[in-house]
């Protein structure tokens, strides 16, 4: 099978980062791309963000459906663009969010999202309320740390997470922590070792959600939401 993950920010650290963490965990059988478009918001961290770095991942869509891919993984916590890959696309568009809420969902009672800005947890929330998964919510405490300083200080952030999903499994509850970023991508293993509470990385599942949908024909129902946007004219 042949896999195209999709980093919607142009940070090319943050694309080689997920390549290398990717690679170690795909299964022998499936062909990883990574990428990232050539253009648009080196890191994504506002609706605004969102809307221009979906407008560059259409066309690397595209693409994808055009060069056999299998699946599509898009790499960015906020899911942009997500419901338009999916209109124009015949295969499946996996994002790492919505992935990973519903997973979340299936291991535990409740769930912490890391958050890198204090003002993306409104975000967090609406993302939870349009998911449906409101009773599974418990907290997104934020890291205060951006995109690229999660890039480029693993060791500070890992520290950050640890302190604040500690204080998440105590006082809100959590039984679940989400790494609420690409750019945390393979941090989950030691942090979940430290813990003791399940830890989830949402490219390394999305990748793993991709290739069982591969693996079992699935793709997106085009009767209805997701069916191809009419034909037009774009000036």
């Amino acid at each position: 099978m042949r896999i195209c993950v999709i980093n919607p920010n142009s940070s090319k650290s943050v694309t080689d980062h997920l390549r290398n963490t990717l690679n170690k965990i795909k299964r022998d059988d499936c062909e990883l791309t990574v990428i990232c478009p050539e253009h648009g918001p080196v890191s994504i961290e506002s609706a605004y963000d969102e809307t221009i770095a979906a407008f560059y991942v259409m066309d690397l869509v595209k693409k994808a459906n055009e060069d056999g891919y299998d699946a599509i993984v898009l790499a960015c916590f906020s899911d942009p663009g997500l419901d338009a890959a999916k209109e124009i696309s015949s295969i499946p568009v996996i994002g790492i969010e919505e992935a990973t809420l519903h997973m979340a969902a299936m291991l535990g009672h409740k769930f912490s999202i890391m958050t890198g800005m204090e003002r993306r947890i409104p975000t967090r929330e609406l993302h939870i309320t349009i998911h449906g998964l409101s009773q599974s919510y418990a907290s997104s405490p934020a890291l205060e740390m951006s995109v690229l300083e999660m890039d480029s200080n693993p060791q500070k952030a890992k520290e950050k997470i640890i302190e604040l999903a500690r204080k998440a499994v105590k006082e809100d509850r959590a039984e679940v922590i989400i790494l609420g970023c690409a750019g945390l991508a393979g941090y989950s293993e030691d942090i979940e070792r430290e813990l003791g509470v399940v830890v989830l990385d949402p490219s390394s599942v999305a990748l793993k959600v991709a290739e069982a949908m591969v693996d079992l024909g699935l793709h997106h129902s085009k009767v209805g939401r997701f069916s191809f946007p009419p034909a037009k004219e774009i000036k």
